[in-house]
């Protein structure tokens, strides 16, 4: 583990919205995206927030990833990270996803990086905090951005 400086750790919240009050969880800030000395933490949606939310150690983290989902609109920013073969399954909105119904809508993300990936929406997100933040807690980790090509 490198030596860490303070303020390294990557946090990032997502906006506070009427819904959070409507729906009980108060005003309390919810944490969308988190690198620290222990990994990676993908918050779940607001609205499920304790049962999508997933912790993932460094130990199996292989990469931390950048991707975009095409649809018929623009185009959604996700994040994520590629993980070692036969990590625990992740909760999350795409858990139930099939391989197939996953590579329809990403042919360039791998399965396993789908489930574990989190829509940057709702949150901003800083890639220079990100790099900064693996680079000082993780450096052999790297953070990769995927692209997709058209049709």
């Amino acid at each position: 583990m490198a030596e860490q400086s303070p303020g390294a750790v990557y946090e990032a919240y997502f906006m506070r919205t009427p819904l959070q009050l409507l729906s009980g969880m108060g005003m309390r800030r919810l944490v969308a995206f988190r690198v620290d000395e222990k990994g990676v933490l993908l918050g779940g949606a607001p609205a499920r927030y304790a049962s999508q939310t997933a912790f993932v150690p460094w130990a199996h983290i292989t990469s931390v990833v950048v991707w975009h989902l095409r649809t018929a609109g623009p185009a959604t920013p996700y994040i994520g990270v590629a993980r070692t073969p036969g990590a625990p399954p992740l909760p999350g909105a795409n858990s139930r996803l099939t391989p197939e119904e996953a590579a329809e809508l990403a042919p360039h993300v791998e399965y396993d990086l789908f489930l574990a990936s989190r829509p940057i929406t709702s949150w901003r997100f800083d890639p220079r905090r990100l790099q900064a933040a693996v680079d000082a807690f993780h450096p052999a980790t790297p953070v990769l951005a995927y692209t997709q090509r058209a049709g």
